[in-house]
């Protein structure tokens, strides 16, 4: 089968639609025509011009013009995205050097529980982790309920 290598220049290139506007510009034009129609017929007074209909028109009209220009060849809308994105990252990363997680650890069981004998036949091994048949299906229980996401991560292999 045959491969090329598609160069940079025409991955990054956007869709002119209309003269110099994309399709994210267009949509952002024609937005408050969509916006102050619901206006001006839902709001009260229906069907009448008011001045609070009038600037609120305005305001919305405006905001979604300004989020339609370009800065250095962005969109502010995507200026903004970006912006919102990086103040919304988490600002600490915390570690934990004494996690469990992925460690090869030792249990040891001790032989009784609540003064009751734990029969030897109870008992499964996997990987250094000695559970009993009980917890294994509360384990299994917790593990298909609803209530909690459980996401497993596995090897390449």
């Amino acid at each position: 089968m045959r491969t090329t290598i598609i160069p940079a220049q025409i991955t990054t290139v956007e869709d002119k639609i209309a003269g110099s506007l994309n399709m994210t510009q267009i949509l952002l034009l024609i937005t408050p025509i969509l916006v102050d129609a619901l206006i001006y017929v839902a709001l009260f007074p229906q069907s009448k011009i008011n001045i609070y209909k009038s600037i609120l028109m305005l305001i919305i009209t405006v905001f979604l013009f300004l989020l339609a220009l370009r800065i250095k060849g962005k969109i502010v809308l995507m200026w903004l995205i970006v912006l919102v994105n990086y103040q919304l990252r988490p600002k600490y990363y915390l570690f934990n050097k004494n996690s469990l997680y992925q460690r090869e650890t030792d249990y040891i069981v001790s032989e009784s529980k609540n003064n009751k004998s734990v029969k030897k036949e109870n008992i499964i091994k996997t990987k250094n982790l000695d559970l009993s048949i009980i917890d294994l299906i509360k384990l299994e229980k917790i593990m298909n309920s609803n209530k909690l996401a459980v996401n497993f991560h596995f090897k390449d292999k």
